[in-house]
């Protein structure tokens, strides 16, 4: 009877450490996926959804690209290219280093007025235009930004404060590149696919895990939804982080085929259009942590209170 009544009350013990062991390897398999899906979901999402918002909405290319007016790189480049221009059209003989020095320091200093910014968000504008549709150009084609629109603003100016020689400086295309064509071919196909996708892999991805702590939660108890949200949040640190290593990455190869004198421009262009993504990883790996602490706290806790 002894040996009858053992072999009873080991078989639910058994069966409870049986259970726990399943939910155990149910909550790691769980667990590892999502890590997985995030590491490639989030920083997918939050690319498609920067091509979509910030590169091909005008408005927001613009507000993005329009603090360059105050960069130094981008007013020396703008006097270099104007000063270059206007000394082809110019034979002053031993004067000639002194004109351009007159003439390159005058530009530079118009390069801070507010009228120069109003002809650089003017310009940027209508480059947007030209900027989308080499990323969907033609194999070889360089993206660029044309400066002509710029030039000719700071040539009016100059001439209306009766800056000597301001009128020989040319009006023409004037381009700095932004992405070399080589690098722009590996680019297009991306840029393709991530315009297609839009803001659709965010959504998809919120909703994904929604379900995925919800179902957790409702056929294994607040314990298990704990755990699956502590790996949203572990999934959304490791997103941020790999997505901050493609921006940095992405960076560094693009820039690397950029001309040498258009490059510290090219630069301040690139780090402008791109802040927004540098903002995403920060908020993402900020809700991540939250997400993360907060839900083994909450489970600690939880366990307390019940062996208690």
């Amino acid at each position: 009877m002894r040996t009858s009544h053992s072999a009873d009350s080991a078989g639910p013990a058994a069966s409870k450490a049986s259970t726990a062991r399943g939910v155990s390897a149910g909550s790691v398999a769980l667990s590892a996926v999502l890590l997985v899906l995030l590491a490639v979901l989030v920083p997918f999402s939050a690319l498609s959804a920067w091509v979509d918002l910030e590169i091909d909405d005008t408005d927001r290319y613009v507000a993005a690209v329009s603090p360059l007016s105050s960069d130094p790189a981008v007013q020396s480049t703008v006097a270099d290219l104007a000063t270059e221009k206007a000394m082809e059209q110019i034979d002053l003989g031993p004067l000639q280093e002194t004109v351009r020095d007159f003439l390159h320091e005058t530009v530079r200093s118009f390069t801070s007025t507010e009228a120069f910014r109003t002809a650089w968000d003017t310009a940027n504008r209508t480059a947007h235009q030209a900027v989308t549709t080499a990323l969907d150009g033609d194999s070889g084609e360089a993206v660029t930004i044309d400066l002509a629109p710029v030039i000719e603003q700071v040539k009016q100016d100059l001439v209306r404060q009766e800056v000597p020689f301001a009128d020989q400086i040319p009006v023409e295309r004037t381009e700095i590149t932004v992405i070399g064509a080589d690098r722009a071919d590996t680019l297009r196909d991306s840029f393709r696919w991530l315009r297609y996708c839009s803001i659709w892999p965010a959504v998809a991805t919120l909703v994904l895990l929604v379900l995925v702590v919800g179902i957790a939660t409702v056929r294994r108890g607040v314990r298990a939804g704990l755990t699956a949200t502590a790996a949203v949040g572990a999934g959304f640190v490791l997103g941020a982080i790999v997505l901050r290593i493609l921006v940095a990455v992405g960076r560094s190869r693009v820039l690397d085929e950029v001309p040498g004198g258009d490059r510290d421009a090219a630069a301040a262009v690139v780090d402008a259009l791109t802040d927004s993504l540098r903002t995403t990883v920060w908020v993402v790996l900020v809700v991540g942590a939250v997400l993360l602490v907060g839900a083994v706290v909450a489970r600690v806790l939880l366990g307390r209170r019940r062996t208690g």
